[in-house]
């Protein structure tokens, strides 16, 4: 039985058994690298996210609760569980589907996005406009770890924890970390510890009920049993309830975790660990060769072109930065996580020692740079 071609929008996801889930996911994976073979698009980080996706909107009741995607372009999956799997075949052609989430393209893209690090801050606004209106609705942000580099997230981190009594939830898609098999199946056992009711009520409970020194040791028991197996539990520093991490890959633990956050009250931290290109073994061994594509043959894969081509306007400028550092050793090149894009993968090869990968930082590497020009070098931002 096809499911997904009686899939138009969530409420009828919600209406299948969790044991069809697994089925639909194998069903949108093959769908998804079909259609882009034959468009081009982001594929690697939209195979990466189809459980994560089907997950979120099974739980959740969208588009009523609010997901926000951050930069977007692996929202192929959101699309073609809301109601546009018709039109898939359009994507990113003139009138057709958006690569990138679209307001006016659908009321489940609640928010335009397509530049990195904005989801939390515009789910918290939606979360504090839901608490201030007076609704019970959910709003969740979804960020990968790339993302997760920029000010901008912490910031947004840094207010929500103060804010109580909202539904917001952070969707940490984590694409740049393993979890051994022992490790995963603990993760999964403490995911629906932390998540649950009767966990949040006890830790509250024991703030007020527990007398300082006892209240202090449960605390460091507490902080050391997550230690174990938590890599990031920085972010209950923020003042958000930190669980995780787990397979996004595994529906069996995503939907139980997710069902059990969407409970509780009060800004909540889910951190999910994906791969990039899953299922598709040709994009998991080179998930930045299948980022973007251009169109190709699923079977042979994206194959190497048989003559030079045109150079491109990013491998004239490599070339170019390269030749001007071997001209000048005061020339030092920077990156906002733009290496590829930029044209600085032969610079970084070449001049490790004046190269600079500031993550998803447009700002810090401008004024980075202004640093480095007082004192007389020469900096290219790119």
């Amino acid at each position: 039985m096809n499911l997904l071609e009686n899939i138009n929008e969530p409420a009828e996801l919600r209406k299948l058994s969790r044991s069809q889930l697994t089925p639909l996911a194998h069903e949108l994976r093959n769908f998804l690298l079909d259609s882009v073979s034959k468009t081009g698009g982001h594929l690697s980080s939209n195979l990466g996210t189809v459980e994560l996706t089907i997950a979120l909107h099974y739980v959740f009741n969208t588009p009523y609760d609010r997901i926000v995607w951050d930069v977007g372009h692996q929202t192929y999956s959101h699309k073609i569980l809301t109601g546009r799997r018709e039109q898939f075949h359009t994507l990113r052609q003139f009138n057709g589907i958006s690569g990138f989430p679209r307001r006016v393209e659908s009321e489940y893209d609640t928010f335009g996005t397509a530049h990195s690090s904005t989801s939390i801050s515009a789910a918290l606004g939606m979360a504090q406009a839901a608490k201030i209106k007076g609704e019970a609705r959910h709003a969740i942000a979804v960020i990968g770890d790339g993302s997760m580099t920029a000010g901008m997230a912490f910031e947004a981190l840094n207010n929500a924890g103060v804010q109580e009594d909202i539904n917001l939830l952070v969707v940490l898609n984590d694409n740049d970390m393993s979890i051994s098999p022992p490790v995963g199946a603990l993760n999964r056992y403490l995911a629906r510890l932390m998540s649950g009711q009767f966990y949040a009520a006890a830790k509250n409970v024991g703030k007020t009920v527990l007398p300082g020194p006892v209240r202090e040791l449960a605390k460091r028991l507490e902080e050391h049993a997550k230690g174990m197996v938590v890599p990031a539990t920085m972010f209950e520093e923020f003042g958000f309830n930190y669980i995780g991490p787990i397979d996004g890959h595994d529906l069996e633990s995503l939907i139980p975790t997710l069902e059990n956050i969407k409970k509780l009250k009060g800004p909540q931290f889910l951190h999910v660990v994906t791969k990039k290109g899953q299922g598709y073994k040709l994009a998991e061994a080179e998930p930045i060769l299948y980022h973007g594509t251009g169109k190709f043959n699923p079977t042979e894969g994206i194959l190497a072109p048989t003559k030079a081509g045109k150079m491109t306007y990013t491998e004239v400028f490599g070339n170019w930065l390269c030749d001007m550092a071997a001209a000048d050793k005061r020339l030092v090149g920077i990156t906002p996580a733009m290496r590829e894009g930029s044209g600085m993968v032969r610079f970084e090869q070449q001049y490790p020692e004046r190269y600079f990968d500031v993550g998803i930082a447009e700002q810090h590497s401008v004024t980075f740079a202004g640093g480095l020009a007082t004192e007389g070098l020469k900096p290219v931002v790119a």
